[in-house]
């Protein structure tokens, strides 16, 4: 009987390990109207919620984060500190709070909420922007490498020549901070 309830107990642990998180699903006016798997959004070209982080420090620059070549999303692009896709159960905050502790080991940051975009295109989503000011050397980030590549601190002026030198490299909301 224990060797039963130890398998059901381990089978249940294990289900609950390889359930992938649904994501929000939105209208056209950011109203939930369900929730799906990423494959099933991208598949059905639905609008989902996106929350990004972008981090300046007192210097001025920009905290920038290398996406990995595993993402399915803009791969081994920059873009900005953290992002993330917005769960069945969290609010945008939640999310961004979530994923700047998962993806750079940050806790405990003062977030400022920014504005909201509605984007259309290949992938439909709300991004809601939050911004952070923090003074921290590279060093001290630890990232996630399945999510970041890299991360990198850009002044304005290095930040705009690498991107006339590379546009491809950066994701169009990077191109969007130097207008």
């Amino acid at each position: 009987m224990f060797n039963n309830l130890h398998t059901k107990y381990k089978n249940s642990i294990t289900l609950i390990h390889t359930m992938k998180p649904r994501i929000v699903v939105v209208d056209d006016e950011d109203n939930i109207i369900g929730y799906k798997l990423r494959e099933d959004v991208d598949a059905e070209n639905l609008r989902y919620r996106i929350t990004s982080l972008w981090i300046t420090n007192s210097k001025g620059e920009f905290l920038l984060a290398r996406r990995t070549h595993t993402k399915s999303h803009n791969p081994r692009m920059w873009g900005p500190a953290v992002a993330g896709t917005v769960d069945e159960g969290e609010s945008y905050e939640d999310n961004i709070i979530k994923e700047a502790e998962e993806e750079l080991g940050l806790k405990n940051i003062k977030i400022k909420k920014g504005p909201k975009i509605k984007r259309d295109g290949k992938h439909k989503s709300f991004s809601q922007r939050f911004t952070c000011v923090l003074d921290k050397p590279i060093e001290e980030f630890k990232i996630q490498e399945e999510e970041v590549a890299e991360i990198k601190w850009f002044s304005r002026e290095e930040l705009r020549k690498s991107i006339q030198i590379n546009p491809d490299e950066f994701l169009d909301s990077v191109k969007m901070l130097l207008d």
